[in-house]
């Protein structure tokens, strides 16, 4: 009897087990940049809005909506082209959602633009050049969204 019930614990706990396996192989990390165009204009209130395009080293890709709000000392109008790294995710749908935003941008003519963001665990460094008249520090968030 101890025999047989032995026996069938262990294929019970064997077959739990290797149901949970896949689960432990999708939580493996992987690592995502972005690359990303934005626009817009700021008076104390800066709204810019654009889109990126995401890609991960473990071969998932998507395509962005990002819109950007915050609030500071900032004033100007430009277009900023630029990379973005993300921390370590998942997956991809990670990167989805609202992050908070400390930035630093300036240019007359030339702009540049530094942003670093946090959403929970996830962290996000932007850095981008482009063209327009602006100059500010701002707090605000920017929200990554499908397209």
């Amino acid at each position: 009897m101890k025999t047989r019930f032995s026996r069938w614990l262990y294929a019970v706990v064997s077959v739990c087990l290797a149901g949970f396996a896949p689960i432990a192989a999708s939580q493996a990390m992987t690592s995502c940049t972005m690359t990303y165009k934005l626009s817009g204009w700021s008076f104390v209130y800066k709204q810019y809005d654009g889109i990126g395009f995401i890609s991960c080293s473990n071969g998932q890709r998507a395509q962005v909506g990002l819109a950007s709000k915050s609030i500071g000392f900032t004033i100007g109008k430009s277009e900023i082209e630029g990379t973005g790294v993300f921390s370590d995710v998942r997956n991809l749908n990670e990167i989805y959602g609202h992050y908070v935003a400390f930035e630093g941008h300036a240019g007359v003519t030339k702009s540049v633009d530094g942003q670093v963001l946090t959403s929970g665990e996830i962290s996000l460094v932007l850095s981008g050049k482009g063209r327009g008249v602006d100059i500010g520090v701002t707090l605000g968030a920017l929200k990554v969204s499908p397209r």
